[in-house]
């Protein structure tokens, strides 16, 4: 059996960002796909909250859901790759697919959240595009012969 690969250096080589969050919401780790996906370097984002990334329309709902979860162990979303807008450092939209997991203490106590992150915006702009092309054939193949 080869030698056991320590976390930091899985999560180094990974593609997706992977980020987590304390019980406060500042973010204790951000790896290179985080980065690359978000702009933030390590140093930028460290001791940040995940409002950084999360468009301001959406900080309250949230910081909700975050703080909730949190309080009880509990997510609904750890089975559930979650779709959403993001923001880049440069202020731009982004499009992202993540999962959850819970991370507890000795006491099984919640500490912190860690999300696995993917960009998606090119294959959400791809999709956007394809409706909107079926939707103008849609269109086109119901309009009177004239």
């Amino acid at each position: 059996m080869p030698n056991a690969i320590d976390f930091e250096t899985l999560v180094s080589q990974i593609g997706e960002a992977v980020i987590i969050s304390d019980r406060d919401e500042n973010i204790l780790f951000w790896n290179a796909s985080a980065e690359r996906i978000f702009g933030y370097s390590s140093d930028e984002a460290l001791g940040k909250t995940l409002s950084i990334i999360t468009p301001e329309r959406f900080r309250e709902r949230h910081s909700k859901g975050y703080f909730h979860t949190i309080q009880t162990g509990v997510t609904k979303y750890g089975n559930t790759l979650l779709r959403v807008p993001a923001v880049h450092k440069d202020g731009r939209s982004i499009s992202i697919a993540f999962s959850v997991s819970m991370l507890f203490d000795d006491q099984n106590q919640p500490i912190a959240i860690a999300a696995v992150v993917r960009d998606e915006t090119e294959r959400f702009q791809e999709e956007r595009n394809l409706k909107a092309k079926l939707a103008a054939y849609e269109k086109a193949s119901n309009a009177p012969n004239g």
